[in-house]
């Protein structure tokens, strides 16, 4: 209990301190104590056990930011403890300047453009694919229809499942976009590709060739245009800033891992905001 009220003394003023309390704490469940404090601002909106999640998160940035988001998107404790172990906050965090990192730490994430609900990279260690071992486009994606709702938690805030292997018919001939989603904050539809190899140039005038279809006979008068996202298993950032630059439509091409990320590597981006 102690590093409860250290670690969120602006939500509550404690009549006696915590060590005189402490025997009392021992005594009596987690959340009476709460009720023996006294804040005329503060008003639980996640659970205890919620909180005792939190808790284990040491950096402050990233605690807030996870705090508003099971907060916004009433997230349960299994939920918010995969966006924790996955280091949602850290991976956003890799493609925002410092502003914007400390704006999501306070508010969580705000999805105000296509950018903003797209990231560098997605983890589906919830598949249980082994990294090494090569899987085909049509394998990960029944994976990832099997396992929907944790794809859903990954894409992030908003999106809703629309249709799997979406046909499109163009001069008698057919073809299919692997899922398609929509964003309710964005209000468009979100196009997704999957790819077991490399970015491809024939990829990105696919995707394109979709969204231009889309556009013109899926999106209503009330929307706004549809984004494509290709998954891939790899990318060159070279080549994907030059396949990608210079469309009309919004293309975007994001890594997919089957393993959670390397802490070290993403803590990096915080210690450089923090100077």
């Amino acid at each position: 209990m102690r590093r409860f009220y250290l670690t969120y003394p602006d939500k509550f003023q404690i009549y006696e301190t915590v060590s005189r309390k402490s025997q009392k704490a021992q005594r009596v469940s987690a959340e009476s104590i709460i009720h023996q404090t006294h804040s005329a601002t503060f008003e639980p909106m996640i659970s205890w056990s919620h909180y005792c999640e939190l808790l284990k998160v040491e950096e402050p940035l990233a605690r807030s930011f996870y705090e508003q988001e099971a907060i916004q998107n009433n997230w349960s404790i299994r939920e918010l403890k995969r966006q924790i172990n996955s280091m949602l906050f850290e991976r956003l965090a890799l493609s925002k300047d410092t502003k914007a990192v400390m704006q999501m730490a306070k508010k969580g994430q705000i999805i105000e453009k296509p950018e903003d609900a797209i990231k560098d990279s997605y983890v589906m260690e919830f598949l249980n694919f082994k990294e090494e071992t090569t899987y085909a486009e049509s394998q990960l994606e029944q994976a990832l229809i099997d396992k929907l709702q944790y794809f859903l938690l990954e894409l992030g805030k908003g999106f809703t499942f629309v249709a799997r292997q979406k046909r499109i018919t163009i001069a008698n001939r057919h073809y299919y976009v692997d899922m398609v989603f929509y964003n309710r904050s964005l209000k468009c539809f979100v196009l997704i590709d999957l790819k077991n190899g490399e970015l491809d140039h024939s990829d990105v005038w696919q995707m394109n060739f979709y969204i231009n279809y889309f556009k013109e006979n899926e999106k209503m008068d009330d929307e706004n245009e549809p984004i494509g996202l290709i998954l891939c298993a790899d990318k060159d950032e070279i080549f994907a800033r030059y396949v990608l630059g210079g469309l009309n439509n919004k293309v975007f091409a994001s890594k997919y891992k089957l393993t959670l990320p390397s802490e070290k590597d993403l803590m990096i981006k915080l210690k450089s905001i923090q100077k």
